[in-house]
């Protein structure tokens, strides 16, 4: 499945990487906040989250570093990249 449809038809779980200020400056509505450096010690919850899971931060850096680790480790996952880019993917839900 690609991730436009993934995020489209919310078949997965947005995780949002960044900061929590970053995250409470605006975020995309329904995602979760495990920041980058809380990915290895939340493993657990993150396999139990709906999959596939879309990963977001500023840029895509962050969520390309988590989803390197989250795939080493079994978990079906997208760098979906900016939060923005993510967000925009969203809102053309109908």
């Amino acid at each position: 499945m690609s991730l436009e449809k993934t995020i489209k038809e919310k078949q997965g779980t947005i995780v949002d990487v960044r900061s929590p200020s970053e995250f409470m400056g605006g975020h995309v509505a329904d995602s979760i906040n495990i920041p980058l450096n809380e990915i290895p010690p939340r493993i657990e919850e993150l396999q139990n989250l709906k999959g596939p899971l879309v990963l977001c931060c500023a840029s895509g850096n962050r969520s390309g570093q988590a989803q390197l680790f989250l795939t080493e480790h079994g978990i079906e996952c997208y760098n979906g990249g900016s939060w923005l880019d993510v967000n925009y993917h969203q809102s053309q839900i109908k």
